[in-house]
């Protein structure tokens, strides 16, 4: 029974560990591999940050290149310089959140803590206000200002703002002398300069530090080992020889390789890495404590499992048939948006066709059913703004690929053959 007790403690302390590991990863003390950008980014910002000069740069790569980890890392190499900690000042944006001028100065506003300076104050421009919140941040003498880093996330959507005026304001005080300003923008898009109108180009310092994944697939692999064998200090020490062999042998695995593999050409981003090895790890239990080659297969399972597929299984008859009728659609008129009217005309041949199988529908139940398709968002109205045109006559694009729906319809339970049938016949 101790024995017992001991491995069940053993097991959910080891899981407990990797998934803590996996949901909070820290960051390194130096990125791997990205040596010079590093160097190039750390000595930019701390010219800005020590000596007062005004820099912009954009930071361009694909999702989970390692920008943010690259800008973490400078950031807090930069901040433990003791004439950096008291002196500089961060304001972070993101595209995703700051959707236009006017919240994002108010972020600005908030993050300077400034909110009590500018009080009730109207200011004629955009420009006027940012002046003041820096105008408000020199010290006692008036003569220097502290210098102020700005971080952009998600660069490319501020591109996409009334007129671009944050940027030209901001990488217009970073060409001038003014105030001690460092622009950082963090985007993946490669043509994120084309966006820019020209005054706003003119003013950037074309400054681009680019990341690619040069990660082989040995060293992909050797990440998954890492992240999933125990540390040394772990309470159990022959649990975790166990459990590090186990791993070991796991990763010689021909299907775990091939499941690896896939993932990694997929994508190299350890972000999608560590949730298939968190699923796997969650699957660890009493009676089989170690990492098998079954976990791993479950894992890719769920996290490659199409959604939308899956709520098709969750729809009534009714609700298939109109998405059948909408495929068919989009066949014969090569993806051209419908409407109603036109799926509930292919609805009502496939009915007098095929009457004895299927229950007649009043057209208000059909119009309910085409109604939930709408809210569940497998179907969208082609123009999202307010539309004057008849329900039944709005446009609308079936969300759903023709492989999806097929393979939805094999899975269906106890799905009608008629039905079936219809949706692999040429013609509706």
């Amino acid at each position: 029974i101790s024995d017992r007790k001991a491995t069940v403690n053993s097991s959910d302390g080891a899981q407990k560990l990797l998934r803590e590991r996996l949901c909070h990863q820290k960051l390194p003390d130096q990125p791997v591999g990205l040596d010079s950008q590093y160097k190039h980014l750390l000595e930019l910002l701390r010219r800005t940050a020590v000596h007062g000069e005004s820099n912009s740069v954009l930071i361009v790569g694909p999702r989970g290149s390692g920008k943010t980890m690259l800008l973490g890392c400078v950031l807090r190499e930069l901040m433990s310089l003791r004439e950096v900690q008291k002196n500089v000042l961060l304001v972070e944006l993101n595209g995703l959140l700051q959707t236009d001028d006017k919240i994002a100065l108010k972020e600005i506003t908030r993050q300077l803590h400034l909110e009590n300076v500018v009080g009730d104050k109207v200011f004629g421009s955009f420009a006027e206000n940012l002046a003041f919140l820096l105008e408000a941040l020199k010290k006692g003498d008036k003569s220097s200002s502290r210098p102020v880093l700005f971080v952009l996330d998600e660069f490319d959507l501020f591109a996409h703002h009334k007129n671009q005026t944050l940027l030209y304001n901001l990488l217009d005080v970073s060409q001038s002398a003014q105030t001690p300003v460092a622009v950082v923008g963090l985007t993946c898009r490669l043509d994120v300069l084309e966006l820019l109108e020209k005054r706003v180009k003119s003013r950037f310092s074309h400054r681009q530090i680019h990341l690619f994944s040069s990660l082989s697939f040995g060293q992909y692999v050797d990440v998954v080992r890492a992240q999933l064998s125990l540390p040394p200090d772990f309470p159990d020490p022959k649990f975790s020889d166990e459990w590090n062999h186990s791993v070991t042998k796991l990763c010689e695995d021909k299907t775990v390789e091939e499941i690896l593999r896939r993932n990694f050409n997929g994508s190299k981003d350890f972000r999608s890495l560590h949730s298939l090895l968190f699923l796997a790890v969650s699957r660890v239990s009493v009676s089989h404590s170690t990492l098998r080659e079954a976990d791993l297969i479950e894992a890719c399972r769920l996290i490659s499992a199409d959604s939308k597929a899956n709520v098709l299984h969750g729809l009534s008859i009714l609700e298939l048939c109109l998405i059948i009728a909408m495929k068919h659609l989009n066949d014969t008129y090569d993806g051209e948006p419908f409407n109603f009217q036109m799926v509930h005309n292919e609805f009502k041949k496939f009915i007098q066709r095929k009457s004895h199988s299927i229950h007649k529908f009043e057209k208000p139940v059909v119009m309910k059913a085409f109604e939930h398709l709408l809210q569940l968002e497998l179907v969208r109205p082609v123009d999202s703004g307010v539309c004057k045109v008849q329900r039944e006559y709005q446009l609308m694009r079936l969300m759903l690929e023709h492989g999806q729906v097929m393979e939805a319809l094999q899975k269906y339970p106890q799905c009608p053959t008629d039905v079936k049938q219809w949706a692999l016949s040429a013609f509706g």
